[in-house]
């Protein structure tokens, strides 16, 4: 199928007050959605977070896409990454550089460029064939994708603001009470059989204390898992290890940097406590297994397509997985139906998926989605893999439109969970990693 037109559409998204480590998010997460054109006509479509220079970046690399064929990707991978060059990286801010949330991150600006021109060729070369994305990636090995809860401590408010501002369908939740409320409601209208907790907001006793809480709530069949994002020493990682290890199935980013995780490692098991640390922000790119599993430091790897390079990129991480004994989930961030159903495919095809997937899906308002049916609809947690050709979905075209007139509207153009912590509930507000 060759390639006769690339398009661009970045868009706007409600997006509630959740806190993280590094702050709060803004009123408005930004999207970027990325058609290919087909020779006959059809279009396949892409998904990736988009900042300042995301469209301008995609659009430099028309030329190495349009003309081709859908299927030949491996080439317009290398060019990208050509093109794009090695950015250098201060060795002194490994641990800062990978707590960037912006699209444009320069330790995976290339692989973050390519991803969403490789998931619009497979879903444009998938519905040329008749054929799911997921064949065309080998294959898939199960009939449904489990994803996890996902809990964010947040503020009161569900996104957007003015005249645009969205009811707030789970309530302001900044105590271990309030966390355990949110589980249930969550639970309860998409059936999640597992339970993630962001955290590295409040003090880590009182995290620890909704663990118990939670844990207590869903009883001992439902997996938990916690993720400071590098907000706790070496040492309170391992405080944390030691009061949870009984309740958690991994414990995520406790502390920056594959030394750190190392070390929080060989001190547990020193201990006897063999719970695996799981990451998406000290292994984030190829270049970072050797190490980690030289020293022991991660046993559980959160891929994403998105930063990772794609999709076969993923599949690829997966073998490398089972190769080293470590474990494998998917990491989420806000997104929309398009990366959704890019997640869903991948891990059909993943023999290797050992953990339920994250996703923010939960907390997307479905007026902003971009999919022609509506919401995608979970079955006790988990998404079906579709049968029809792509990627399974299509895009209802008034509803990019909506999304893009928002994106023209609102002054958001980089995520800066900082500078928004500061305007709306802490002027004094300093990021710091770690804090406790």
């Amino acid at each position: 199928m060759k390639i006769v037109d690339m398009k661009v559409t970045p868009v706007a998204i409600a997006d509630p007050p959740l806190r993280n480590s590094t702050g709060v998010h803004e009123p408005y997460a930004l999207r970027a959605i990325v058609e290919l054109v087909g020779e006959d006509g059809r279009s396949g479509f892409g998904e990736t977070g988009c900042g300042k220079g995301t469209v301008a970046a995609l659009e430099g690399m028309r030329d190495l896409v349009v003309g081709g064929d859908a299927l030949h990707t491996t080439t317009v991978e290398r060019a990208i990454a050509a093109r794009l060059g090695g950015l250098p990286v201060d060795p002194a801010d490994v641990a800062r550089q990978h707590l960037d949330l912006t699209p444009t991150r320069p330790t995976t600006a290339a692989q973050r460029t390519f991803s969403p021109i490789e998931v619009a060729a497979l879903d444009l070369a998938g519905k040329a064939l008749g054929r799911p994305v997921c064949d065309l990636l080998g294959g898939a090995v199960r009939d449904a994708v489990p994803f996890s809860a996902y809990l964010f401590y947040k503020h009161a408010g569900g996104g957007g603001e003015d005249g645009d501002a969205r009811p707030d369908r789970y309530g302001e939740a900044l105590t271990p009470e309030a966390m355990v409320a949110q589980a249930r409601a969550m639970v309860a209208e998409y059936g999640f059989k597992s339970v993630k907790l962001k955290a590295g907001v409040l003090d880590p006793d009182e995290e620890v204390r909704t663990i118990r809480l939670l844990r207590d709530a869903f009883g001992p069949d439902v997996p938990l898992r916690i993720d400071p994002n590098c907000a706790w020493t070496v040492e309170t990682s391992l405080a944390v290890g030691r009061a949870l290890a009984d309740a958690l199935e991994y414990l995520e980013d406790p502390t920056p940097t594959i030394p750190g995780m190392a070390e929080v490692r060989r001190r547990l098991l020193a201990e006897g406590i063999a719970m695996p640390l799981a990451t998406n922000m000290a292994v984030t790119k190829w270049s970072d297994v050797p190490e980690s599993v030289r020293v022991d430091a991660v046993q559980v790897i959160l891929g994403d397509h998105h930063y990772w390079g794609g999709l076969r990129a993923v599949a690829q991480l997966g073998r490398l997985c089972e190769t080293f004994g470590l474990g494998l989930s998917m990491h989420s961030n806000t997104h929309l139906g398009i990366s959704l159903m890019a997640m869903v495919h991948l891990a059909a095809a993943t023999p290797h998926l050992t953990y339920d997937c994250d996703t923010h899906y939960p907390w997307l308002d479905p007026a902003d989605d971009v999919l022609a049916a509506g919401s995608i609809t979970f079955e006790v947690g988990a998404i079906r893999v579709p049968a029809g050709p792509g990627l399974g979905v299509e895009v209802d075209r008034d509803a990019l439109a909506r999304g893009h007139e928002r994106y023209l509207r609102v002054p958001y153009r980089d995520r800066d969970d900082v500078g928004e912590m500061r305007r709306r509930y802490d002027p004094a507000w300093e990021p710091r990693i770690p804090r406790w």
